[in-house]
């Protein structure tokens, strides 16, 4: 029986007490335990094996005993509970005057039904918000409120309508530069030049800020920016983590698809299908299976204690990171047992862990002597695509197998006629990289060749062919020339390889079986499951899983029913998640748990209504940033209310902009841009920033010491999206600011206030370079007016002219700083050149060390 068909009887007694009090109890006490009890201690869940739906179960209790003495409410431990404010778990506590009422109906010890009668709670009144349908309304109704003048898109009738329940009125409109910075920064993660802002103030039509809104969503930074957001959910790394911590090889082209796929902004449904199965769809080809790379982005240990046990914890981390992602639920906790707290049991965990299960890992064979295998990467591609070129690589190698022979051939004669000699006249004919222990490992049969001497033959196996070419008689080289050039044109002509991405893959439409495993343990299957989703969540029946020639098509099976229109998930997650990147908190704050564990929404109307409206756009992600940042929620100053402020110190409500700290990557890429550095250059393998060697020597690894790439200045200035994410070895400017844990997927990221931030961006190479091709930008554009300089660095760095007080407090610290560094250098006898300049420098450090420039306000 389906969860709910299940909760068709749920049901709370209204005839405990005699009319009027049970007329009372039902008017005002049921909304209280529907509203705060019913989630946490009805079916499914059952918290303390506790039932508080009927007066039955409560005089029976659950594992701490009866949770109702009839007529005392000192006594009743659920009222103690409510009292003591340790129930409901989170946030969300029963009101005082909520608790007297409860108090009120126990004592009046009117007892009279101790049967478990229905009251007749609606099925959906019962069921954990998050898994309540969404309303079926095409269109659903936006809330009148009688300022309707502010109301800029419904997003803002749904928050003014809940501050005007408060008692609270919104903040004044954003100064246009204000907001101007905002929208960049928040669509492209880079601020507006100054010709831009200047466009901005001269365009007195009406609809300007809509036309830059549109601009944005249409460059391609702004898949960039978003993209990057997506990252963190997944848990986006290119390396494996452990203690070797090797690189996955092509992980970067996931990256790619991802900014490719907001850019497009590709329908959701159509990214969440592509990234769960993008293998098993209907013309599947390479753009699709490298999608799939998010299943595989996890750590990996290359050398476990435990091969099995490992095989699972990859698996869980799969399940644990779609459940999360897109269900926004905490599936994983009930790999060892019942879920604690949600809804799920251990069962419900193994139905859905059946569907990754035919899974398997690239990996070369172990090999005895060496420790671990290697990740390995594969092609991809149509299967029209693959199979046309292994045929066309087959029949290329086999042309040139018996020329590369020939080859072998000759080069055998001509090195006997060398090697006829002894060692030492040997060397003399050969180079003098050719030494005799060299010469000798050539000359010894391959069976016979020590390690040492396999080493030397490969090291040296180019130059060696090199001096037979040159030493050759004219008739073998005119042989080789030959040889080697029929060989060049076939390569010539073959066909370009397919792309590799770093995927999984299924070799089969029949998968192994799978079974629940007792506390977990690998070594202690127990019952064997089918493929199937958690009990709450199927209502309806559903097809089985079609296989394909390669694969179960359990995926598929899974990301269709994810995206249908009616599962009350996806859709509400992703929603929620746009507006948390937008203001830096969801409406569910909770971002990654829609359970009842997780935060509830402060504006649950809302959600629902962004929800439908996702889908009825066709999933467009675009379309949701549409109605929010047109919006004059969006829009509002960050002017402090007191009144506002007593009432919602939080801000939960939005009656203000609230001003928060940028993340690492657009810090990084704001002073590169200012500056003039950036490279706007898209795509590709991922770049190499210097790091100090501190930093390097310091990472987990040591042989990865020697094995940070060295890219060159213009390549690393491209943005921070596209630096190498290694487990073991944060960026610095990065990591002080945040930069998320990758080992899980990051639902909103955490902001801390630390000393090593503020040391890092005042003495650190990155910040003081940016500085200085800021300062030198500054005598480009302004020349040596000083005035002009400020003007131009204000802009730059703050989107808006300075103030007369501020350009007065910049020239005076200017001064003061050249006559510093002019004092310095006479009192240590030291010559300094351009101590202007270097005034200068210290003045855009202190601006890229500002709250204005790492805030967003």
């Amino acid at each position: 029986m389906s969860a709910a068909r299940k909760f068709r009887h749920l049901v709370l007694v209204c005839c405990l007490f005699p009319i009027p009090l049970a007329a009372q109890l039902e008017r005002d006490g049921l909304p209280i335990l529907s509203k705060y009890c019913f989630e946490c201690h009805s079916d499914p869940v059952r918290m303390g094996d506790l039932d508080l739906r009927t007066s039955a179960s409560m005089l029976k209790g659950g594992n701490n005993g009866p949770a109702l003495v009839m007529g005392s409410a000192e006594k009743s431990l659920f009222y103690q509970r409510i009292v003591d404010k340790s129930m409901p778990l989170g946030d969300r506590k029963v009101s005082d005057a909520e608790a007297r009422i409860i108090r009120d109906w126990i004592n009046s010890g009117a007892l009279t039904d101790t049967s478990d009668k229905p009251l007749g709670k609606s099925e959906q009144e019962v069921l954990p918000w998050a898994f309540r349908p969404l309303a079926p309304q095409i269109k659903p109704l936006v809330p009148q409120v009688k300022n309707m003048t502010w109301i800029r898109t419904p997003v803002d009738a749904f928050i003014l309508g809940q501050l005007k329940e408060k008692g609270i009125q919104p903040a004044p409109p954003a100064a246009p530069l204000t907001l101007l910075r905002r929208v960049y920064l928040d669509l492209i993660g880079l601020p507006p030049t100054p010709e831009e802002q200047r466009a901005f103030l001269q365009d007195k039509s009406p609809n300007a800020y809509e036309k830059v809104v549109e601009a944005l969503l249409s460059r391609p930074q702004y898949g960039e920016r978003w993209a990057r957001h997506w990252l963190d959910v997944v848990r986006y790394a290119e390396s494996n983590g452990y203690e070797r911590d090797g690189t996955k090889p092509h992980a970067w082209r996931y990256r790619d698809y991802v900014i490719d796929s907001f850019n497009k902004d590709k329908p959701y449904d159509r990214l969440l299908i592509e990234q769960l199965a993008g293998d098993e769809i209907e013309g599947s080809n390479a753009e699709t299976q490298i999608a799939t790379t998010f299943l595989r982005l996890g750590t990996w240990d290359d050398e476990p204690a435990e091969q099995l046990s490992d095989r699972y914890d990859q698996l869980d981390d799969v399940l644990g990171v779609t459940a999360t992602a897109f269900l926004g639920q905490t599936l994983r906790c009930a790999r060892c047992h019942d879920h604690k707290f949600e809804p799920f049991t251990q069962k419900d965990y193994y139905r859905m862990l059946a569907v990754f299960e035919p899974l398997k890992r690239p990996l070369t064979e172990r090999i005895v002597g060496v420790k671990h295998p290697q990740d390995l990467d594969r092609f991809v591609g149509t299967e029209e695509e693959l199979a046309a070129y292994h045929e066309a690589t087959a029949k290329a190698d086999g042309e040139i197998a018996p020329l590369k022979k020939q080859i072998e051939n000759l080069n055998e004669i001509v090195l006997k006629r060398l090697f006829a000699s002894e060692p030492t006249q040997i060397r003399g004919a050969l180079s003098p990289l050719l030494d005799a222990e060299t010469i000798l490992a050539f000359r010894t049969d391959t069976s016979m060749r020590t390690t040492e001497q396999t080493k030397l033959v490969k090291k040296f196996n180019a130059a060696l062919e090199q001096e037979i070419h040159t030493k050759a008689a004219a008739e073998e080289r005119s042989q080789l020339d030959e040889l080697n050039k029929r060989i060049a044109d076939i390569n010539a002509d073959r066909l370009k390889e397919p792309p590799r991405a770093y995927v999984w893959y299924e070799e089969s439409p029949i998968a192994s079986p799978t079974y629940v495993l007792e506390r977990g343990d690998p070594g202690r299957p127990d019952e064997e499951v089918q493929p199937g989703l958690p009990t709450i969540l199927d209502e309806f029946p559903l097809a089985q899983p079609k296989p394909t020639q390669k694969s179960t098509g359990r995926r598929l099976w899974l990301a269709r029913w994810m995206t249908r229109p009616d599962n009350p998930l996806v859709a509400r997650v992703m929603v929620n998640r746009i507006w948390g990147w937008h203001f830096g908190e969801g409406v569910v704050a909770s971002e990654n748990n829609f359970g009842l564990m997780g935060e509830r929404p402060s504006h649950a109307e809302l959600l629902d209504y962004l929800a439908r409206e996702f889908i009825q756009s066709g999933w467009s992600i675009k379309h949701i940033h549409r109605l929010i940042v047109k919006s004059n929620t969006f829009q509002t100053s960050s002017v402090w209310n007191k009144r506002a402020g007593k009432i919602d110190p939080d801000n939960a409500l939005l009656w203000r902009w609230k001003p928060r700290r940028l993340e690492a990557e657009v810090i990084r890429d704001s002073m590169l841009a200012i500056s003039g550095q950036l490279n706007l250059e898209m795509g590709g393998p991922s770049v190499y920033p210097p790091v100090p060697a501190s930093v390097l020597e310091a990472s987990l690894s040591k042989q990865w010491t020697k094995g940070w790439g060295k890219s060159d200045e213009r390549q690393a200035a491209r943005r921070s999206i596209y630096l190498f994410v290694k487990r073991s070895m944060a960026i610095p400017e990065l990591q002080v600011l945040d930069a998320p844990d990758t080992t899980s997927s990051c639902e909103q990221r955490l902001v801390s206030t630390t000393g090593p931030q503020a040391l890092t961006f005042m003495n650190g190479g990155f910040a003081q370079q940016q500085a200085g091709f800021l300062a030198a930008r500054l005598e480009r554009e302004a020349g040596e007016d000083v005035k002009g300089q400020v003007s131009r660095a204000f802009e730059l760095a703050f989107s808006r002219p300075p103030r007369a007080k501020e350009v007065n407090v910049a020239r005076e610290f200017l001064a003061a700083q050249q006559r510093q560094i002019e004092a310095d250098a006479k009192a240590t006898n030291k010559d300094v050149s351009d101590p202007r300049r270097r005034a200068l420098d210290a003045f855009c450090l202190v601006l890229l060390n500002t709250n204005e420039f790492f805030y967003l306000n």
